[in-house]
């Protein structure tokens, strides 16, 4: 993660987060006119500030015949005829930090918290995972799985250490979710010995001499997870490769990147049968996503490696970006995989904004083609920990690992607007939006429901219509709330 992240409220972002969703059906994941089922029900989940909803359940609402809605009735239309992208799931990352603290809990909050998390009855439903390679910022030390100077055959390679706390957590999530968790992985650094700085933090890069060392490392961590019951769905390249740390980091210009995975990476996963694994590129900032992988994407010897662009949220908002690197290249997937926020002091326990800062990029980066999205780490102590060196940061639970006490931020219920009811295999569909104050996205799930997830970050509250293939459904959206509008 990068140490400095604004908060920042808008009421509009229109421009980007709204509506993009004239997207021509040519680019569409499924080419043409699909289909559209027949509605009879319809509930509405509402999170508000000022009051005490929180995923709260109203309804059911009642269909009116409406041919045609008017210029003037706030209104979010629907067709789910046109689809796009289709969800890989929703979910965070499970880091040293937030294992490390989940085992100093008692057994009934660690209860609480893969329910919350992975449940999609009781919680919010969480179906993708992220972890790292080696150490990172969220770790309580740095270590890495072969620091063996000169171990280029990485004899010494071990993942014992993430066998104590971090192993045992994923696959207690994995359970919670019946094995539906996929996972990736992302390194922050090569160990230090693979390194022009011989240092894991504050930048430094990959030695040319040890690349394909660092690529075999890659396939050992693989094998090593799936040996410890913990398969892989993907993987990307580098975590932050611009970004000079105090702590685990290391720098790639876009030609170095693009030879690794080229040269190195792309053939020595495929050579080891492990062309399954989803691999993304970039990892970084919106700002730059295009300009740092046209030349892979482009290339035919690397594009074949590449499933994906991987991007955080750290340098300003540039929420069309992902947009734009999709329609270039809209044989790739584009996903928000990091995001989070400082942590400051436990009045941010009650930060309205925090949720609102979330839902803001979740909701403009699904109308820019994101085929998912992970926040940071689901779990953090009191102090905004552990952290090696002392970047703390927010988690949408926090936990008091003196007392047990569990505290559920606002991001916490905004997320699971999402996660909870859009589901993995959801495909996007064609959504605007009538009231500058209301920005939507909706999806149709494989059991042909679909979620309509309508933001209001105003002072106003507003009434609106859901409207799709000649009828409609009435509900209203407090000032500063969130609310998910399932059609069945």
């Amino acid at each position: 993660m990068t140490l400095i992240c604004t908060k920042r409220r808008r009421i509009f972002f229109a421009a980007a987060a709204s509506l993009t969703l004239s997207l021509s059906a040519a680019h569409a994941k499924n080419d043409g006119k699909q289909d559209s089922p027949a509605f009879t029900q319809a509930m509405v989940y509402t999170t508000a500030r000022d009051t005490g909803e929180r995923l709260h359940a109203g309804g059911p609402l009642k269909f009116e015949d409406l041919p045609q809605s008017d210029e003037w009735t706030p209104c979010i239309l629907l067709d789910p005829t046109r689809r796009f992208q289709t969800i890989v799931g929703f979910g965070g990352a499970l880091t040293d930090s937030s294992a490390e603290t989940f085992y100093k809990l008692p057994a009934d909050k660690q209860a609480e918290i893969l329910s919350a998390y992975f449940s999609v009855d009781k919680g919010i439903g969480y179906s993708l995972g992220r972890t790292n390679i080696n150490s990172c910022d969220f770790s309580s030390d740095t270590y890495s799985c072969d620091d063996v100077a000169g171990d280029v055959k990485l004899a010494h390679f071990s993942i014992d250490h993430d066998l104590k706390y971090k192993i045992p957590f994923i696959k207690v999530a994995m359970a919670a979710t019946n094995g539906q968790l996929k996972m990736f992985a992302s390194p922050w650094s090569p160990p230090a010995w693979m390194k022009t700085n011989n240092d894991m933090s504050h930048g430094g890069a990959l030695r040319p001499e040890d690349r394909q060392p660092w690529a075999d490392f890659y396939v050992r961590f693989v094998d090593a997870y799936r040996k410890a019951d913990v398969p892989m769905w993907g993987l990307t390249v580098q975590n932050e490769e611009m970004a000079v740390q105090s702590w685990e980091s290391c720098i790639y210009t876009a030609k170095e990147e693009h030879e690794f995975v080229r040269d190195y990476l792309g053939p020595t996963l495929k050579k080891n049968k492990m062309s399954d694994v989803k691999l993304m590129v970039w990892d970084h900032n919106r700002g730059l996503m295009y300009q740092r992988v046209q030349d892979m994407l482009s290339d035919p010897k690397t594009a074949p490696y590449i499933w994906g662009t991987a991007y955080h949220w750290y340098t300003g908002d540039h929420f069309e970006n992902p947009g734009v690197v999709h329609d270039a290249f809209p044989d790739k997937a584009v996903l928000f995989t990091e995001g989070t926020l400082n942590y400051y002091n436990t009045g941010q326990y009650t930060d309205w904004s925090i949720g609102e800062h979330y839902a803001q990029n979740e909701l403009s980066d699904l109308n820019q083609w994101s085929a998912g999205w992970t926040d940071w780490n689901i779990l953090l102590d009191e102090r905004g920990g552990p952290n090696h060196v002392n970047n703390f940061c927010c988690a949408p639970i926090m936990a008091d690992t003196k007392t047990g006490e569990l505290h559920y931020l606002s991001s916490y219920y905004y997320l699971g607007h999402f996660s909870k009811f859009i589901r993995p295999g959801a495909q996007r569909i064609a959504c605007s939006s009538t009231e500058d104050g209301l920005v939507a996205t909706a999806f149709v799930n494989p059991d042909n429901s679909v979620a309509t997830v309508v933001l209001n970050l105003t002072d106003k509250p507003r009434d609106y219509k859901v409207w799709i293939a000649g009828k409609a459904v009435s509900t209203h959206s407090p000032a500063h709330s969130i609310e998910t509008v399932v059609l069945k």
